[in-house]
Order: structure tokens, then sequence, then C-alpha cells
């Protein structure tokens, strides 16, 4: 059986279709068709349906898959531990980063990650951590930042940071010096991102806590976006300080510290809970850790300190 064969249907599997996958493997279509059928033929099983939406697993297919991942996985593992016997670490890490994360973080990280490691690989997505936590237990991701991450058999959660949660108006509207009460949320048009986005489920349970309903404006999926329409006057956010203080024009936003319970998010590296990490994937654990905090909690309070 043909590792390289391995790992192209472990990619067209995942992917769902051969058509990314031949663009993620820079490979022509026919030929990776043509060594997705040479391993059927060989197993002398059908690995795959082709429907009009790409590709789905047969029964052999889900065998194959979870089994070629962990044949793949200590291929990379020993092709890391030759690696360490020349002083260097050589394998690859797939990391998933939230947007607001990676606006400060993937440089750094980076270039951090080159320093230690130069024969490494990285490859960094942004996702929002619902759908990056799956991809950690598909297979997908390696690891990732995830907010409020929930505890799960398959994932191994390390907490790293927590950020307070504040309300963010547009300057003008917002009054001077006053803490804003949880109840007072419920009275003002938010937009917030859909379920189930972490902060939006934590407004959402704190306020039926109190026997309210939050006021939903407009749901958008994008914190740039989001505070755009909080300078154009259409509603308010709930927002981290750094997101604020990153964002283009941050001089156009008010922040207000949101009185008792205090809401926050927490940030936790997250891994597969089964799945054992190579070398290479450890040490970019470790730069998270020592890196994530410093790039990310708010600097001391000043001229844009919520009041």
């Amino acid at each position: 059986m043909d590792l390289k064969q391995l790992a192209y249907f472990v990619r067209v599997a995942e992917l769902g279709s051969f058509s990314r996958a031949s663009v993620m493997l820079d490979i022509a279509q026919p030929a990776l068709s043509r060594q997705v059928r040479m391993l059927e033929l060989e197993l002398r099983q059908h690995l795959l349906v082709r429907n009009g939406r790409g590709v789905t697993l047969t029964e052999a297919g889900q065998v194959l898959l979870e089994h070629s991942r962990g044949v793949l996985h200590q291929v990379e593992r020993l092709r890391e531990e030759l690696s360490r016997v020349r002083g260097s670490l050589a394998g690859s890490v797939a990391l998933g980063l939230p947007p607001t994360v990676s606006k400060v973080l993937t440089v750094p990280i980076s270039r951090e990650f080159r320093s230690r490691m130069p024969e490494g690989t990285l490859a960094i997505t942004e996702g929002l951590s619902a759908p990056m936590a799956q991809a950690l237990v598909s297979g997908k991701l390696d690891i990732a930042l995830l907010h409020n991450a929930q505890p799960s058999p398959d994932l191994h959660l390390v907490p790293l940071l927590e950020e307070e949660l504040l309300l963010v108006q547009r300057r003008a509207d917002a009054p001077a010096g006053k803490t804003a009460r949880l109840a007072e949320l419920a009275d003002l048009h938010l937009i917030i991102p859909s379920r189930p986005n972490a902060i939006r489920m934590q407004v959402e349970n704190e306020l039926i806590n109190l026997g309210v309903l939050p006021r939903i404006a407009l749901e958008i999926d994008g914190v740039a976006a989001i505070l755009d329409l909080v300078a154009d006057g259409a509603g308010c956010a709930v927002l981290t300080r750094h997101a604020v203080l990153t964002a283009a024009h941050p001089e156009r936003y008010a922040m207000r510290r949101i009185g008792e319970p205090r809401l926050a998010s927490r940030l936790y590296i997250a891994t597969h809970a089964h799945r054992p990490a190579t070398e290479t994937q450890k040490a970019m654990a470790e730069l998270l850790a020592r890196l994530a905090p410093a790039a990310l909690l708010p600097p001391e309070p000043g001229q844009n300190a919520p009041t």
C-alpha cells in the first residue's frame, strides 16, 4: 500500500471533493482520481461514492480513513524523530485561530515558528470556534485556539487566558463614565454573531437568567463588520477590548464595563484528546502558551480604556 495514495485518499475524504483536494494537493484531478482508484483496486473495495456534490465514504472507506490517519501520523512522527537526530524539528502543524486572534498573533507565531523550526511546515486557518472544534476531531487541524470551548471527550483543553467582555457603542451615543447594567443589554439593539457563537450564547444565557431576552438588531458573523455597523449607528455590540483596539479607527467607539455578573471570553488551547501530538505540535503549543497572552491581553487602561 502506497503512503502517497493513503495521503491522497485522506485529503479527498476530508474535503469531500476530488476537485478541492486536487487544488489543495497541487495535483491534476485525473491523476488524483487514478491514484485513489488504484488504491481501491488493490484493496478490492469501493472507498468513495461520487455524487453531484462531491464524494462520500463507504463503510470500507470510513474504516480506511480512521486507520490511514494513524498510519500517516506515525510516519510523521518517524520523520520528526529522524530530524531530531539532525538537531531540528521538521514536522507539520495545522493551526486554527479565531479571526480576531489571527489578526494579532499570525505574524509573531509564524516568525517564532520559522526561527525555532526552520524545517517545519506551518499552516494557519482562520475560523469560528465551533467549526474549528469539529476540524480538530476530524483531523483537519492539529491545534486550535477556541473561545469558551465546551468540554468534550474528543478534545483536550488547556485554559490560556480570559478577556472581559465589554459593551461597545458609538462614542457619541454612550453615556460618559457609566458602567452598564447587564439587564440594560435587553433594552439595546444588539449587533451580534449568530448561534452557536460563544459570545452570543453567553449573552443570551445570562439575560435569560435575569428573565429577559436580548433585542437582536442584526446577526453578523464578523467582528470588522459588527464594528462598522456600530459606528454607523445600527446598534451596540459585546466584544473584548482587544477586538476593538485592533480594529480600524478604534477612537470611534466607547467601551463600557458590564456590571455583575461579569461577562468574560475564555480562550483555550485545544488538541485532539486521543491523537498523540508530534514533537513539532508540542513545540507549537508551547509557543502559543508563551506568545498568545502577551499579544492578546489588553493594554493598561488609558485613553481607550472602558469607563
